[in-house]
């Protein structure tokens, strides 16, 4: 299929080939026949990738600081590399499209093949989106017209949260497109509009509604204008939806608000607020949060949890339905908006010129789409080994982290599978890989893959093991392996059933520093101590990791690695475990938690995991003690030995292990063999992370089983 993309690091519009979506459970696969072109927010997206790197640092103060304090903890060069992958993910374009519905996923009841829909999908030839988000459009309602209900369903976001009565005015402050809808709805709502823009043809085209219009350009004073046209009252309320740096505008809607007024914020513009304005008057200002109540809600948006109708009766949903039925009953007009419909292929002619455009909606009209799953990467000629390697995942690990530690191993990389097809097409290109796709069981079909690698969210990981395996490929899948024991039991039935090898990917036992900390200590059964600490950092509540259905929490999803190390370490099971987690009553799902690991041959283990240290300090740091000796590494850099004759010191740039497993795996699968770990340590770690979250429940010691 073919999709509009966006390079953040040139600013080059291309339009891609990708493979399509496959449906998922919860959401609706559209071919879609239209797109708006949100000229406004787009343009905003095409001139910043155009942007230097300075000037692209000065417009996101925040994320400079990011990249500030990243420097201090992992060094200049990572950092900028990270920075530099970063500029360079395409960003999909456009959130205003209509279609035909073409496949319907489990638990979707609402819709089914041959509806009508519109969505916030982006400009491609196929969308799948979450149930949600996508509302049927009326049948005496166009394609054309359906396209504009994302985009209004923003400015009705706006009027509702100014919360007009009938006979108040109402001003908008920016007569783009979003301006234009929200000052239709408002006349529909019975307010008395006043409309701001400096481009006559857009206020000519608002007279034609009703709306009483004010110029700038040609000398109008917009806040004596507005008091005039209010008896000196002042507006009821200000909605801005323009877009520009500039700190006028919030002083105008400041001054040309009456006492109490209402000002919201749709659009984009320079903040720095005069207190005395805001305080005489006591104005309220708020901002308006896209299309509406479910906006950026995990649960609402893809788990497809609606909020009950009579404590919140507008939902991002019902504002879509909303906009299509006020379009369906001529409440607004939207036809004469529509400056030019444009062929996909000729999509240029709106991106091309997008930063002087005039144009207020610009259409893009798909015809003749091809739907096809998978895609050949031309650059790479694929061998027929029958040692391919399929990688399943292509987010920040794949693309940082894997992709180059095996790009010296010579492995045969087959296939990339992404769910949406970009991200895992961009790394195809990058890496040579032969094939991107977004099916799955395809790649499970193909005899010339032998091996697939899982990097997915951790909720995927159990059920695509177990897939694989039953298809004969050896696994190698980011940890953790399972998120629960009846998970784990279910792998280890299937395996027992299968000649394929199964690896974890607990990296840190392969780095050269703890292999050479092994070396020291000896291979033999006597007991040692071992001190880990991983001072992991904060991340916010709401990323998927902390869900304990999706990643499991911190410490089954990463803490997991050094109850690995340490079993290394000691070359022996972990018998019982006890954490004990910072708080008064401390949740399943912490990030601040101290373990304690028995060992089989009496060694111990503690694990510091800790969310709330300073990111200048070491991420992590390894304490080994035994027969007098000590062995203390600080952060996969700098190893020191103590009381060790003849042990000399290790420093490397960071190593945590990563490239040594994967060559080592990539030899496995051209060479055939055992996998990395032995089953019985990658379940009985696996098992230990479980023991550690019903030890935190029990308030006692819990043995691994």
């Amino acid at each position: 299929m073919k999709q509009i993309i966006q390079s953040f690091k040139t600013g080059e519009t291309i339009l891609e080939e990708l493979p399509a979506p496959q449906v998922k459970r919860g959401q609706v696969l559209i071919q879609t026949t239209k797109s708006l072109v949100s000229l406004g927010t787009e343009r905003m997206l095409v001139e910043f990738g155009k942007s230097n790197l300075i000037s692209k640092a000065r417009q996101q103060p925040d994320k400079v600081k990011m990249v500030l304090d990243k420097i201090k903890t992992d060094g200049l060069m990572p950092t900028l590399e990270t920075v530099f992958n970063k500029l360079g993910e395409p960003l999909p374009l456009g959130y205003c499209n209509v279609g035909k519905v073409i496949g319907v996923g489990e638990g979707v009841s609402e819709f089914k093949v041959g509806d009508r829909v519109a969505s916030n999908g982006g400009h491609a030839e196929f969308v799948c989106i979450p149930k949600n988000l996508v509302a049927a459009i009326p049948e005496n309602v166009t394609d054309e017209q359906a396209a504009f209900t994302v985009i209004g369903s923003i400015g009705l976001q706006g009027i509702r949260l100014c919360e007009p009565t009938l006979g108040e005015t109402i001003v908008v402050t920016g007569l783009g497109l979003i301006g234009l809808m929200t000052a239709q709805l408002l006349k529909a709502n019975g307010c008395n509009v006043i409309g701001i823009d400096f481009d006559q043809s857009k206020l000519d085209l608002a007279k034609k509604w009703g709306i009483t219009t004010i110029n700038p350009a040609q000398g109008e004073d917009p806040v004596k204008t507005v008091m005039q046209l209010t008896d000196g009252v002042g507006a009821d309320g200000v909605i801005i939806t323009a877009s520009t740096k500039s700190n006028d505008v919030i002083s105008q809607a400041a001054q040309m608000s009456r006492q109490r007024g209402r000002i919201i914020l749709v659009g984009v513009i320079g903040l720095d607020i005069s207190r005395a304005e805001f305080y005489q008057k006591e104005l309220t200002f708020q901002v308006s949060c896209s299309y509406g109540p479910g906006r950026y809600d995990e649960n609402y948006e893809n788990r497809g949890q609606d909020y009950p109708l009579p404590f919140v009766r507008w939902t991002e949903k019902r504002n879509f339905e909303t906009i299509l039925n006020s379009i369906s009953k001529n409440f607004i007009e939207v036809d004469p908006m529509i400056t030019e419909v444009v062929e996909l292929n000729d999509f240029q002619k709106i991106y091309g010129e997008i930063g002087s455009s005039k144009s207020i909606a610009s259409i893009l009209n798909y015809t003749n789409a091809t739907y096809s799953n998978t895609i050949k990467i031309a650059s790479h000629k694929a061998n027929s080994s029958k040692a391919g390697i399929a990688v399943v995942g292509a987010g920040n690990f794949t693309k940082m982290t894997m992709l180059p530690a095996m790009k010296d191993t010579h492995a045969d990389l087959q296939y990339i599978i992404s769910s949406g097809g970009l991200s895992g097409t961009t790394l195809a290109k990058k890496f040579e890989i032969a094939n991107s796709t977004t099916d799955f069981d395809e790649v499970l079909k193909d005899s010339n893959v032998s091996t697939v690698m899982i990097t997915t969210r951790h909720n995927l990981h159990a059920p695509m093991v177990i897939k694989s395996l039953k298809a004969g490929k050896n696994v190698f899948v980011e940890k953790p392996l399972a998120l629960n024991n009846e998970e784990l039991n279910d792998i280890i039935e299937v395996y027992k059933e299968s000649n394929a090898s199964l690896t974890v990917g607990f990296n840190r036992r392969f780095s050269p520093h703890a292999v050479k900390m092994k070396e020291a200590i000896g291979y033999g059964d006597t007991p040692i101590n071992v001190i880990a600490t991983m001072n992991a950092g904060a991340i916010p509540a709401d990323v998927w990791v902390h869900d304990l259905k999706v990643g499991g929490g911190r410490i089954i999803g990463e803490a997991c690695h050094f109850i690995d190390l340490i079993a290394f370490y000691t070359g022996s099971k972990v018998t019982s475990v006890c954490m004990n987690a910072m708080g008064i009553n401390p949740e399943e799902n912490t990030d601040n938690a101290t373990l304690l690991l028995k060992f089989e041959n009496g060694s111990t283990g503690v694990i510091n995991y800790f969310a709330n240290g300073s990111k200048a300090y070491s991420k992590e740091r390894v304490e080994i003690y035994s027969q007098e000796r000590t062995l203390v590494l600080d952060n996969w850099r700098k190893l020191k030995a103590y009381g060790f004759k003849g042990f000399s010191g290790l420093k490397t740039k960071m190593d945590k292990g990563h490239k040594n497993q994967f060559k080592l795996m990539v030899d496995h699968v051209n060479k055939g063999g055992d996998a990395l770990i032995e089953i019985d340590s990658l379940v009985n770690t696996t098992r230990a992370s479980f023991a550690a979250i019903e030890s935190l429940k029990t308030g006692s010691w819990v043995d691994v089983e």
